[in-house]
């Protein structure tokens, strides 16, 4: 890589910049990354990580989200002035585990924990976060961005192509972009967040512990270890508290969790705090020229629902494959038109969903009211998008773009999740080893899926492959349950006997039949055609003269 000047500048090393950064490091490409504030942030913050952003960490090869990631507790709640429990509710609605979804659980994981392990895969590539470097101003033509940076009152003139903005909602990327920031502020949620170490008599850490009312005054406690032994997520809202005023009190925070709980509490530490205003806005566009924006500095919302980081991460990797192969010379830069038109339906659907959420809490007072199997993000898609491609659905002038969908498995379009398959066994060597799907896909290439009948079918569509980068483009044959598990002769990287029938049932296939299914580095589906023609099609909305 090209260390001396990259290509690309991050603004912001929250998870959102850090997983653009990874992504274009994984794909070869070098990356800046600043951050003005001079230390890392501290604090919980966001910490629910839903199944679909657990898989990216996965593609991401960054393991350690899920293996040290908490299950959520049980929430209970108690009846008024007393610590005799109400009822023990979940904060995370129910799903069934299916071989197509290896993470069927969310998982906790606080943004300072998330932040240590991304910066550490960063290290990998010889990249680190440069703290205290502030941008001030950028200015853009059609060659690249010169950006004005600050660090120690020195300023430094700096050239780059391009410019990632995840510097948050009060950040300058947006705001220098001229984008609109449309929505609400909600005056009727606010609440005071934080990190605190507290021991009660009869306050277990088995459970996540509410008291009160959501929308008069309540408080909401979650036991995690990465604060301490003692250490807790709280947070207090409600109309009836002065959130505003007891942010800036230690004190008053104290004496007001103390007064929600009937018990003798000892009170060690506040480690951080934040009062916060529910904001509903979003972008009417997510780039301008060579300059993005991601997470809060293209969305904002209310917390309920747990979307907001999850969503700046997807879409940090969406944008990240796509700016990689402009760079790299292999696609064109119209490609990166896609970002905007593909993220802000989502986005836009994210936003209907957790402010349905954050009324009904309101209404009901009851913050987990409300939550579906939605929230998983199984279902986002981007059937939509003019880049994906899929032979086997007629398209419908005017049909709804559904993009915040709950995952069907009985049904997989062009534009969907890739499913997962797992005990795939890899024939294609000596020794036949098992792999998962999963397992093959990586940020930097597509994977090009044939299911054949049998290895000799599949020829036709693996040799319209050779046309392509090999670093860019991967192919695997999938084969039925049905076939000898024997070394076979195939141009593909990968042959795969699909043993347990998991793959064909995952993509809906049927036996006999010849499928072909183009997984981006994103792990959606790109296209499903029926052989090499449709393959190629797929491929010239992508790269550059295919």
């Amino acid at each position: 890589m090209n260390s001396v000047n990259p290509p690309v500048l991050v603004v912001g090393a929250g998870p959102v910049g850090l997983v653009a950064a990874l992504t274009l490091l994984q794909n070869g490409v070098s990356v800046r990354i600043i951050d003005k504030d001079p230390h890392h942030r501290i604090g919980q913050r966001g910490a629910g990580i839903w199944p679909r952003s657990l898989e990216l960490y996965n593609f991401l090869d960054v393991s350690e989200v899920s293996g040290l990631g908490k299950s959520a507790p049980p929430v209970r709640s108690y009846k008024p002035g007393t610590l005799e429990p109400l009822e023990d509710s979940s904060m995370v609605p129910p799903i069934e585990p299916t071989p197509s979804i290896p993470f069927h659980s969310p998982r906790s994981m606080g943004q300072q924990l998330l932040d240590v392990i991304l910066r550490r895969h960063l290290e990998k590539f010889s990249c680190a976060v440069e703290m205290g470097t502030e941008l001030r101003s950028f200015e853009q033509s059609d060659e690249g961005v010169t950006a004005i940076l600050a660090k120690n009152g020195i300023s430094e003139t700096f050239d780059t192509k391009w410019i990632i903005g995840a510097d948050g909602a009060k950040g300058i990327v947006r705001k220098q972009l001229g984008l609109a920031f449309l929505g609400e502020t909600r005056d009727d949620t606010r609440l005071v967040t934080g990190d605190i170490r507290l021991k009660g008599v009869g306050l277990d850490r088995m459970h996540w512990h509410r008291f009160g009312h959501f929308k008069e005054r309540g408080l909401s406690l979650r036991p995690t270890d990465e604060v301490g032994e003692d250490g807790w997520q709280f947070f207090l809202y409600g109309h009836e508290l002065d959130t505003t005023k007891i942010a800036q009190s230690e004190e008053l925070v104290f004496e007001t969790i103390a007064s929600f709980i009937p018990t003798e509490i000892t009170f060690t530490k506040l480690v951080w705090m934040s009062d916060f205003r529910a904001n509903i806005r979003m972008v009417n566009k997510f780039s301008e020229g060579r300059v993005f924006v991601a997470g809060d500095a293209a969305h904002v919302h209310s917390p309920t629902g747990g979307q907001g980081l999850n969503s700046g991460v997807q879409d940090a990797f969406n944008l990240g494959w796509k700016l990689a192969l402009v760079q790299k010379g292999f696609a064109y830069k119209s490609l990166l038109e896609t970002y905007s038109a593909e993220r802000l339906p989502v986005i836009s659907e994210m936003l209907e969903v957790t402010t349905s959420i954050l009324d009904k809490a309101i209404s009901s007072g009851d913050p987990s009211v409300g939550r579906t199997p939605i929230l998983y993000m199984l279902g986002i898609n981007c059937r939509f998008s003019t880049i994906v491609l899929d032979e086997f659905v007629t398209s419908v002038e005017g049909r709804p773009i559904n993009a915040y969908g709950v995952l069907d498995e009985g049904h997989l379009e062009a534009g969907d999740r890739a499913p997962d398959a797992p005990n795939m066994l890899h024939v294609g060597r000596a020794e036949p080893d098992e792999t998962t799907l999963f397992g093959l896909y990586r940020p930097w290439y597509h994977t090009v899926l044939v299911f054949a009948p049998s290895a000799t079918d599949a020829t036709q569509i693996l040799g319209a492959l050779e046309a392509y980068d090999k670093s860019v483009v991967r192919s695997a044959v999938v084969l039925p349950s049905s076939t000898p598990v024997t070394p076979v002769a195939s141009p593909a990287d990968l042959v795969l006997v699909d043993r347990e029938s998991y793959a064909y049932s995952a993509y809906l296939m049927e036996a006999g039949q010849t499928k072909v299914f183009v997984i981006r580095p994103d792990g959606v589906v790109g296209a499903i055609v029926h052989g090499a023609e449709g393959v190629k099609k797929y491929f010239s909305k992508i790269f550059l003269d295919a």
